[in-house]
């Protein structure tokens, strides 16, 4: 497990974070595009799990991570996993929190609509989500944060500007819960591909130990 702070473009995280209990720095990364071949980073992201997480995914002990990564199933199991789970993320490029909420809107939407499960409870979720990011200006190295404690099919969003909290808001429709932790821990489908990347070498190292 991670035992120093890493940083991602000049981001810096922590190797571990206790909310309820210590969890650990498993996975990091951003999300970029590409604007006329220039690279243009948007948000550091940091995942942090409890470690009991390796118990949930002893199927997988002695596969390499570059496997892993392309592996689906295999974060479908970590995303089922009955353990705490934690998304930072950092604001690299500042952006409208509008921005932000409608990208994460039609993501999450999207994923509903492809398993059928779109209906008036979840569009009634999401609309709370875009409403809460609507007012919110993420300026560069505000933070946000996605809490998903075990004990309920939960989601706490934070935003903090300049290390304050702002506002938070707790995100109660398990449909949608799931779809926003597929959104960064969905694998192949996840929004980003240098965070995947991360996690399953750092899961393939963990379970081979």
């Amino acid at each position: 497990m991670a035992t120093e702070v890493v940083m991602v473009d000049e981001v810096s995280f922590p190797p571990q974070i206790t909310t309820t209990k210590p969890l650990s720095l498993l996975g990091h990364g951003m999300t970029d595009i590409e604007i006329h071949f220039l690279q243009i980073k948007l948000t550091a992201i940091g995942v942090y799990l409890e470690p009991e997480v390796l118990s949930h995914l002893q199927k997988w002990k002695g596969k390499p991570g570059n496997e892993l990564a392309e592996n689906d199933e295999f974060f479908d199991a970590l995303i089922a996993a009955p353990v705490e789970k934690f998304l930072r993320v950092v604001i690299i490029k500042e952006i409208k929190g509008s921005q932000y909420g409608v990208q994460l809107e039609s993501s999450v939407r999207d994923r509903l609509a492809e398993e059928d499960k779109y209906e008036e409870e979840e569009e009634e979720a999401l609309e709370k989500i875009v409403e809460f990011f609507q007012s919110k200006y993420l300026k560069k190295h505000s933070v946000i944060t996605f809490h998903f404690p075990v004990t309920s099919p939960t989601a706490e969003i934070v935003v903090s500007t300049e290390g304050k909290e702002d506002s938070k808001i707790l995100v109660e429709n398990a449909n949608v819960v799931e779809m926003i932790k597929r959104w960064y821990l969905g694998g192949t489908r996840g929004v980003s591909p240098s965070t995947i990347s991360c996690l399953a070498n750092a899961l393939s190292a963990e379970l081979a130990k």
